[in-house]
């Protein structure tokens, strides 16, 4: 029975910071866009490659 004095206090004290770092991820952003992420790698970079100049964005533009 003793055992609960100190686990019990543990629990909460642990409990209460997880959901005090998931409140602050959620207010500061973390989780607002999840899905570009994922298809970053999938969107076509052409303005970038014509901002560079190179001779090989050249023959692709043409």
């Amino acid at each position: 029975m003793s055992v609960l004095y100190i686990a019990l206090p543990i629990a909460l004290l642990l409990g209460s910071a997880g959901l005090m770092a998931c409140l602050y991820c959620i207010r500061d952003g973390q989780y607002d866009d999840m899905d570009t992420p994922s298809i970053r790698m999938l969107i076509d970079d052409r303005d970038e490659i014509d901002d560079a100049g190179d001779s090989a964005s050249a023959d692709i533009a043409n």
